[in-house]
């Protein structure tokens, strides 16, 4: 008797829950080609195009101290700014000092960050931070990388800023930003935050250090954007070993 090949059984259909779970998956962020190394006379040229478009640079979170620097920063990771700039307006009229935000406790919190992301988490740090701070320090914002680092919610991204913005100390603070604009251009590529902290250290002129974190993160959320940079807009587009420039905007 012949031997038959049994058919081979059809492919089930997806169920509605994993259907729903793929349709709900984000797309995956595109990945950052790490360029040439930029020399240490470029990456110079490079920043200093930078500063000459923009010549004051700011943060662009709200605060009006130490402390509501902090705060805002803590609650920014993985928000934009003009979000926590939301939040924080109101968060602050009600606590704008350690003891007051831990009065005001974490549902407290909760209560003016609920639209930001990460919020249940963020609320219970602030209110966490807030109390070290006054266990700690006096409820003083320490100028000390390892102590601000020992507060919960504060890492080192976020460490930096406040040293730099707060106290005017010569840091680097890497975001998704300037990570991506580190590799994306050459100035400073590498496979983590460190590694491109520490090569924009390394090739910025120490006394444009304090500003090139400012320059280069309102670069990379202006211009150099993640989905399609606007080449044809970067004032240092000279400088940049992109190796895929956008020299004109899409045609519509």
């Amino acid at each position: 008797m012949p031997q038959t090949t049994p058919p081979r059984p059809k492919k089930s259909a997806a169920t509605p829950a994993r259907a729903a779970k793929a349709k709900a998956a984000p797309p995956a962020a595109p990945r950052t080609r790490r360029a040439k190394v930029m020399k240490a006379d470029q990456a110079a040229a490079f920043l200093r195009a930078l500063a000459a478009a923009n010549p004051a640079p700011e943060t662009e979170l709200h605060f009006r101290d130490a402390y509501t620097l902090l705060v805002a920063v803590a609650l920014s990771a993985q928000t934009t700014d003009v979000a926590v700039n939301k939040a924080t307006a109101t968060l602050f009229e009600e606590a704008a000092t350690p003891a007051a935000m831990v009065a005001l406790g974490v549902e407290g919190v909760a209560r003016h960050i609920r639209r930001i992301g990460l919020w249940q988490g963020k609320a219970r740090n602030v209110v966490a931070l807030s109390q070290l701070l006054l266990d700690r320090h006096g409820g003083v914002v320490p100028e000390d990388r390892k102590a601000l680092e020992a507060l919960p919610g504060v890492g080192r991204k976020t460490a930096n800023v406040v040293l730099n913005v707060a106290f005017g100390q010569e840091t680097m603070a890497v975001d998704t930003h300037i990570f991506r604009l580190g590799n994306r251009t050459g100035i400073a590529p590498g496979k983590t935050t460190r590694q491109v902290e520490d090569g924009l250290v390394k090739r910025c002129p120490p006394e444009m250090l304090r500003d090139a974190h400012h320059w280069l993160i309102l670069h990379g959320r202006y211009i150099c954007k993640a989905r399609m940079p606007e080449c044809w807009r970067c004032p240092a587009l000279a400088f940049c070993n992109h190796t895929a420039k956008v020299l004109a905007p899409p045609a519509r």
